[in-house]
């Protein structure tokens, strides 16, 4: 006897024996077919569970592509023991800096101009740990000189 119908005194009811307890006993090729189709319905179950999902975390993705020279800004991990940028607690910054893209390192990675003082961290960075600087030619500010 199996351990399963040892301990709780009843057969175990694997995809073999999903029919009702009681119904005849199926045997032979039927046996085959019914599990045949039953694995086919899992699986379509499974595919349409996997395109909903994807289907919702695409809304969230943006692929992005980076040139030689352009700006981007840097993901800060709000964690103890990482490096601090300007503030503390709960309102550090999640990106810092404008930094120059020197190279393309491999198909998901790109080479930063780090300032001197950001040292302590690598220079290679991931792509989804980048975001995109978009300039925005109305937010320039124009200074008058000031007579005194």
């Amino acid at each position: 006897m199996a351990p399963y119908e040892a301990l709780y005194g009843r057969n175990c009811r694997s995809p073999l024996y999903w029919d009702e307890v009681g119904e005849k006993a199926i045997t032979g090729p039927e046996i085959v077919q019914l599990t045949v189709e039953k694995v086919a319905i899992i699986r379509e179950r499974f595919k349409t569970a996997q395109d909903r999902q994807k289907s919702w975390a695409d809304l969230k993705r943006i692929p992005l592509e980076f040139e030689i020279g352009e700006k981007a800004y840097v993901k800060v991990y709000p964690m103890k023991g990482v490096v601090r940028f300007s503030m503390s607690g709960k309102l550090n910054p999640r990106y810092v800096g404008l930094f120059e893209i020197l190279e393309k390192v491999g198909t998901l990675a790109y080479r930063l101009a780090l300032p001197p003082d950001m040292s302590r961290i690598h220079n290679i960075v991931h792509i989804s740990q980048l975001r995109k600087y978009i300039p925005d030619p109305s937010r320039i500010l124009k200074v008058a000189p000031l007579m005194i």
